[in-house]
């Protein structure tokens, strides 16, 4: 079985081959495309202390960061905001007041943003009364790092109201799964004129939710009372999803609880969030390590799919790109791409968490 972080840091050398830091897509401002992929790297880094991928996510922070003042991200949405997750491990190294006075300024913007009358972030300006799963990752970990960084509690609970209206609306209660979307006003094509939902149970949805639970707790004080809600949610979430684990690749489909059809496929980037989140909240103590064999068969099932081509780069094949919100043919027909920024980054964070369960996958 491959070593993850051997496999991890081919792939960091693949993409930095593949890219200039400052022309990685979309080039020319804050997204969580190359926020994703880049905090893939940094936990990479951490693991290796390599220079050069330390240099090579500050070369991209600074080619869009020129000072505190210019920063160049769509302010009306949380996918424009994620990458500020980057920040902090820069300020933490360099002490470079630019990173301090950036994340300021993001957490001013995420306090503006319009919500849903129970306090819910809009998923975009252009979507009004529309809560997405994909938003509490573009902004939950980053709010939790932010007021526990500087000491200023208040920060989190905007984010920590926002889960509280998302599972009340989006969790099914007969899988325990989280539909992609809800709409307040019940206006768009794929809410239901009852509950409001979209019809479906998309995979990397469910995954930046799976994702984003450990990562918040992390930041939260032990002694917040939200957090063992957080653990809970998390917990209950990781039981629904291990029952749609594919028995023979070890993996999870595009379309959650449909397995079944012909036109449904394995979809790399949803995996590789489950693992992850799956193996950070064994390592935070919360889960149990019974889950250890269902991270077994996801890792065997994942590395196995990772091609080395001639030239010796790493290829992630069957990664979504960026998707909207609609019905089973919407997702199903989506384009799939090798080495999208969302699929590796996403790689890289299971093999970081891995790495650190090495045992586990020894067993």
């Amino acid at each position: 079985m491959q070593d993850p972080f051997s496999i991890a840091e081919k792939t960091c050398e693949t993409m930095m081959a593949t890219y200039e830091a400052s022309q990685l897509p979309p080039v020319g401002r804050f997204h969580y495309h190359q926020g994703v992929f880049l905090l893939g790297m940094e936990m990479i880094w951490h693991k290796t202390h390599k220079k050069e991928y330390f240099e090579y996510i500050k070369n991209w922070v600074d080619s869009i960061i020129i000072d505190e003042e210019h920063i160049e991200f769509n302010t009306d949405q949380a996918d424009d905001v994620q990458a500020g997750i980057l920040l902090f491990n820069l300020l933490a190294e360099t002490g470079e007041k630019k990173y301090q006075k950036a994340l300021d300024r993001i957490i001013k913007i995420y306090q503006g943003w319009s919500r849903t009358k129970e306090g819910a972030f809009w998923h975009k300006e252009d979507c009004p009364h529309q809560v997405w799963l994909d938003h509490i990752y573009m902004q939950g970990p980053l709010a939790c790092r932010y007021g526990a960084t500087f000491n200023k509690p208040e920060i989190f609970e905007p984010s920590l109201t926002h889960l509280d209206v998302m599972f009340k609306h989006c969790k099914d209660p007969k899988t325990g799964l989280l539909y992609h979307a809800w709409d307040e006003s019940r206006k768009a094509p794929w809410a239901d004129p009852e509950t409001g939902c979209s019809p479906e149970f998309w995979g990397r949805a469910i995954g930046w939710v799976c994702a984003a639970l450990p990562d918040m707790v992390e930041w939260l004080p032990v002694q917040h009372p939200k957090r063992e809600q957080l653990i809970q949610w998390h917990k209950e979430l990781v039981a629904a999803i291990v029952l749609f684990q594919d028995t023979t690749t070890g993996l999870w489909y595009q379309v959650l609880d449909k397995g079944d059809r012909t036109d449904n496929w394995i979809e790399l980037s949803c995996s590789c969030l489950f693992t992850y989140g799956i193996a950070k909240g064994i390592r935070l103590g919360y889960l149990s390590p019974s889950y250890q064999e269902a991270l077994k068969k996801s890792w065997k099932g994942i590395s196995g799919r990772i091609i080395m081509d001639s030239r010796g780069m790493v290829q992630i094949p069957d990664i979504c790109i960026g998707t909207g919100v609609g019905d089973y043919t919407h997702y199903v027909k989506r384009p799939r791409q090798v080495n999208d920024l969302h699929g590796v980054g996403a790689f890289l964070f299971a093999c970081a968490e891995l790495g650190s369960l090495q045992y586990l996958l020894s067993q």
